[in-house]
Formats: structure tokens, sequence, C-alpha cells
């Protein structure tokens, strides 16, 4: 789950994992969406696919980039727990 947090607090690497939400794409098309030097997205590309969140599919010179859902589900159920674990409980006064 480290490896997932690590991921995720780079604001680029959220915004490629919300551009894969939609469809997938080559790691061309990731790096034509920024302005940054081809060797960083993929960097960017590699820390999320050591992470777990994307999958790659390679046809010949073409790398396919597609979100884990799977691993994202789960990442986002840990957050949502954490979240409730700070929340008040039913019959708890939260002005008490």
């Amino acid at each position: 789950m480290k490896d997932i947090w690590n991921a995720m607090a780079d604001p680029t690497r959220r915004e490629i994992l919300t551009m894969l939400q939609s469809r997938d794409m080559t790691a061309g098309e990731i790096a034509e969406r920024f302005s940054v030097t081809g060797a960083t997205v993929s960097h960017h590309l590699k820390v999320l696919r050591e992470a777990g969140l994307v999958l790659t599919e390679k046809q010949k010179q073409t790398i396919t980039y597609s979100l884990n859902t799977t691993v994202f589900q789960e990442f986002l159920k840990s957050i949502a727990a954490m979240l409730g674990q700070g929340g008040h409980h039913e019959n708890e006064d939260p002005d008490a």
C-alpha cells in the first residue's frame, strides 16, 4: 500500500490516472498532454506500474496503458475506511 500512496502523492500521476479512467492510452498519447520530457512521463508511468495502478500491453513497439481498476478500487476503499474512522458514530453527540 505504501507504493500506492507514493504514486498517488504526485499530481502528474493523479492526472494520468484520471486520463486512463476514460480510455486506455499509449505512452505517446499520455506524454502529449504534459509539458515535460518523455523521460519524465516514462518515470511517472513506471511508478504507477510498480504500484500496480496501471497495466501495460505491448504490441510491437507500442505500449498501451490502462487503469488497473481492481487495485484502484481497493485504494479508494482504504481511504473511505480511514475517513470513516475519524467520523462520529450515530449515537455520539458531536457537540459534547
